[in-house]
C-alpha cells in the first residue's frame, strides 16, 4: 500500500530531471501520474511508461494559456479531476538584465507563475468537492538573491511565492493545502545546460554556498513533494519550504 494510492495528480514539466523524479516517487506511492510537457517532447509516452505504468502523457504548451486550461478541463472532464496538482514546469534563462527582451521576461513570468494560477482555476473545483486536496508550487532558492542572470526568473519565482500564500488562505477553509518547495542547486539537465561549460566550477561555488557539502539531488526533491501530496502534510499549507543543503 502506497500513501497516495488512488490519487490522481497533475504533474507540469515532468519530463525533466525534476519531474521525472517526481513522478517516478509518486507513482511508486501508488498515484496515478498525468505529466503536461511540450507537446513536441521528444519520445514523451515512451519516456512515461518508462517511469510507471500509472504515468501517462497530456501534451500541452503553457505559453498559451488558454489552450492549456482548455486541454486540462478536458481531461477532468473525460478522467475526473486531480487530487493533486503539481507546478513544476519551468523556463529559466541565464544572461544579464539588459539583454531581456520584454517578450521574454512575459515568457518567464506566463510559463513559470502565471500558468499556475491558470491551472489551479481548473483543479480547484473537483478539489472542492471533495473537500481536499494539495497544490505544490515550486519557487527557487534564487528568491534569496544570490545569483546574477536571472532577473525574469526570480521574479516569476516571487509571483509563484505570493500566489502560493494567498491561495493557501482562500482554499483553506475547503481542505486545500498550498504549498511551494523552494529547490537550490539541483544536479539536473537544466544546470548542465547553464553551467556545463564551467561544471566543476559551478559544482564548488555550490558546496561552499551549502552547509551540506555534498551536491542535493532530484530523488531528495521528490521525497519532500510526495510527503506534501499526501495526507501526512495535512496540517501544513501556506509553506515555502527550503531544499538547498542550507544557503
Amino acid at each position: 500500500m502506497g500513501q497516495l494510492d488512488g490519487k490522481r495528480v497533475l504533474l507540469t514539466g515532468g519530463l525533466g530531471t525534476l519531474g521525472q523524479a517526481q513522478a517516478r516517487k509518486l507513482a511508486g506511492e501508488g498515484a496515478e501520474i498525468v505529466i503536461l510537457d511540450r507537446p513536441d517532447s521528444e519520445n514523451a509516452a515512451a519516456r512515461c511508461a518508462e517511469l510507471g505504468a500509472n504515468v501517462s502523457f497530456l501534451g500541452c504548451d503553457l505559453n498559451d494559456l488558454e489552450a492549456a486550461k482548455a486541454t486540462v478541463q478536458a481531461e477532468v472532464e473525460k478522467s475526473g479531476g486531480f487530487d493533486v496538482l503539481i507546478n513544476n514546469a519551468a523556463l529559466i534563462i541565464n544572461r544579464p538584465f539588459e539583454e531581456f527582451s520584454l517578450e521574454e521576461y512575459e515568457d518567464q513570468i506566463r510559463v513559470n507563475s502565471s500558468a499556475a494560477f491558470a491551472l489551479v482555476g481548473v483543479c480547484a473545483p473537483a478539489m472542492k468537492e471533495k473537500g481536499w486536496g494539495k497544490i505544490i508550487n515550486f519557487t527557487s532558492v534564487t528568491l534569496k538573491g544570490i545569483l546574477d542572470g536571472y532577473v525574469p526568473y526570480v521574479a516569476s519565482k516571487g509571483a509563484m511565492l505570493g500566489l502560493t500564500k494567498s491561495l493557501a488562505r482562500e482554499l483553506g477553509p475547503f481542505g486545500i493545502c498550498v504549498n511551494a518547495v523552494a529547490p537550490g542547486a539541483i544536479v539536473s539537465d537544466a544546470e548542465a545546460r547553464v553551467f556545463g561549460h564551467k561544471a566543476e566550477e559551478y559544482s564548488q561555488w555550490v558546496l561552499d554556498q551549502q552547509c551540506l557539502k555534498t551536491r542535493i539531488e532530484a530523488p531528495a526533491v521528490a521525497n519532500l513533494v510526495a510527503f506534501l501530496a499526501s495526507q501526512q502534510s495535512d496540517a501544513i499549507t501556506g509553506q515555502n519550504i527550503g531544499i538547498d543543503g542550507g544557503w
